[in-house]
C-alpha cells in the first residue's frame, strides 16, 4: 500500500473557539520541524479544518510515522490513499482495491463513512455509504457490516481528490509546544526528571533545563548522560538549552558548615535558587522538578514545604502523586529509562547524608544557612559569592533531539 498523505487528527485544539487557528498554526510548525529529520519531501497544510501532510515522491514511511508520533497535539495519524475523482463505478473499484490490499484477513466487520466535501459530486454521502458497502460485500462475502462497533471504519472523502483511509496510529496527544510559554527543568541523571519534563511539555510548554555538575566528584560520563537524556526529551519538545552549573564549591561549603542530616535539603534549596535565577534570565514562567511525595527524604511534605520557600516562581511537579513503577513505565515509553539507569552518579547522590532529616523545620534550616554567609575561618568565600561564581561560569549546551 502506498500512502501519499497523512491526515492529522487533534483533540483539545478543536474546542479552542476563536483562538483555534493559533493552536493549529503552532501544530503545523511543530510538524514541519519534526519532519526535518525524516527522509522525504513533505508539504504540511491546513484545509477546511483539517491538517494534512502530503508526501511528494519517495519518503521513508516508518521514519515519517515515528517523527509524527513525537509531536504533541496530535492524537491520531491516518495514512491516506489519494485517487482522482472518477465516475462512481470507478470509485467502487478503488475502494475494493484498497480493502484488498489493506486487510489480507477478510474475516472482519466494517462500516463505510463517507464525506462529500466537493458538493458537485453527483452521489451524496448517504448513498456512497450504502453503495460502497454493498460493493465491498459483493467482493468479499466473508466481511460483515457493523455500524456500531466495526473492526474497520473505512473513511472516504471526496474533495479535489478522493481520500481513502481506515488506520489511525495513536499520537502523543497534548498541546503543541510553545502555546503555553516555557519553563526551566531541573534535569538530573535519574529516572524522574526527564519524565517530568516530558509531561509538562505535553501541555504545550517549551523547555530549558539546568543540570548541577560537581567535578571531580561527578565524571564527564555523568554529564554526558544528562546531555543524552536531554536529547531524548528534545525529540518531543524541540531544541533544549541545557545550563550546566558547576556546583562543587557550593556543595563543599554546605558540607563543611552545615549539619550533615540537613545536607540534602540545603543543597536542594540552593539548586532551586540558582535554577530560578536562570529561569528568570531566560524568560521562563516556572520551574519543573521530578519530585514525588515520599519517594526520598527530600520529597516528604515537610521537605517540599521548606524547599519551596526559596522560590518566587511556581514549581511544577507533574509526578507528585505517582509511584515509582508508574514513572518507570512512562520513562520506558519515551525511551529515557535505559539511559537513566546507567551507573554514573550525579551530585545529589555523592553528597547524600546517611540519615537525612525527613521533617525539616524552616527556621532550623534558615539558621543553618546563615552559617554559610559567615566568614568563619576567614579563608573561604561566603555562599553568595560562590553562587554568583557558579552562575557566571554556567556552560550552555544547545541540545537537539
Amino acid at each position: 500500500m502506498t500512502y501519499q498523505t497523512f491526515l492529522i487528527k487533534y483533540g483539545e485544539i478543536a474546542i479552542k473557539g476563536k483562538n483555534r487557528y493559533m493552536f493549529e498554526d503552532a501544530l503545523v510548525r511543530q510538524i514541519r520541524f519534526a519532519l526535518r529529520s525524516a527522509e522525504g519531501t513533505f508539504r504540511v497544510h491546513k484545509c477546511q479544518g483539517r491538517i494534512y501532510v502530503d508526501c511528494d515522491g519517495y519518503y521513508d514511511y516508518e521514519e515519517t510515522v515515528e517523527a509524527l508520533k513525537k509531536v504533541f497535539g496530535i492524537v491520531g495519524i491516518c495514512p491516506v490513499v489519494r485517487t482522482e475523482v472518477k465516475e462512481f463505478e470507478e470509485l467502487k473499484k478503488d475502494i475494493v482495491a484498497y480493502v484488498e490490499k489493506a486487510y489480507p484477513d477478510k474475516n472482519l466487520t466494517f462500516k463505510v463513512e463517507s464525506r462529500r466535501a466537493k458538493k458537485t459530486y453527483p452521489v451524496n454521502s448517504m448513498e456512497m455509504n450504502c453503495d460502497l458497502g454493498e460493493a465491498i460485500l459483493d467482493a468479499f462475502p466473508e466481511m460483515r457490516v457493523d455500524v456500531h462497533h466495526p473492526d474497520v471504519l473505512l473513511n472516504v472523502e471526496v474533495r479535489e481528490e478522493v481520500y481513502i483511509y481506515s488506520h489511525i496510529i495513536p499520537g502523543p496527544g497534548g498541546m503543541p509546544i510553545g502555546t503555553n510559554g516555557t519553563a526551566m527543568l531541573l534535569l538530573s541523571g535519574g529516572i524522574d526528571s526527564p519524565v517530568a519534563g516530558y509531561m509538562v511539555a505535553k501541555r504545550g510548554v517549551g523547555l530549558d533545563a539546568v543540570y548541577f555538575h560537581a567535578p571531580p566528584y561527578t565524571s564527564e560520563r555523568a554529564k554526558q548522560k544528562v546531555v543524552d537524556l536531554a536529547k531524548k526529551v528534545a525529540a518531543y519538545t524541540g531544541p533544549i538549552r541545557l545550563h550546566v552549573v558547576n556546583f562543587t564549591d557550593i556543595q563543599l561549603s554546605i558540607y563543611d558548615k552545615c549539619p550533615h542530616d540537613e545536607l540534602t535539603i540545603i543543597m536542594r534549596r540552593y539548586m532551586m535558587r540558582i535554577a530560578e535565577t536562570l529561569a528568570k534570565k531566560c524568560g521562563c514562567l516556572g520551574l519543573i522538578t521530578g519530585e514525588s511525595i515520599g519517594q526520598v527524604a527530600s520529597q516528604t511534605m515537610q521537605s517540599l514545604l521548606v524547599t519551596n520557600e526559596v522560590c518566587t516562581l511556581p514549581v511544577y511537579r507533574p509526578l507528585i502523586g505517582f509511584d515509582k513503577q508508574e514513572i518507570v513505565e512512562i520513562s520506558e515509553k519515551i525511551d529515557t529509562f535505559e539511559t537513566s539507569i546507567l551507573p554514573y552518579e550525579d551530585c545529589c547522590t555523592i553528597f547524600v547524608a546517611k540519615h537525612p532529616v525527613t521533617k525539616p523545620k524552616l527556621d532550623v534550616i534558615q539558621r543553618s544557612e546563615q552559617r554559610l554567609s559567615e566568614d568563619i575561618d576567614h579563608l573561604s568565600e561566603d555562599i553568595d559569592h560562590l553562587v554568583e561564581a557558579a552562575l557566571e561560569t554556567t556552560e550552555i549546551i544547545e541540545v537537539e533531539g
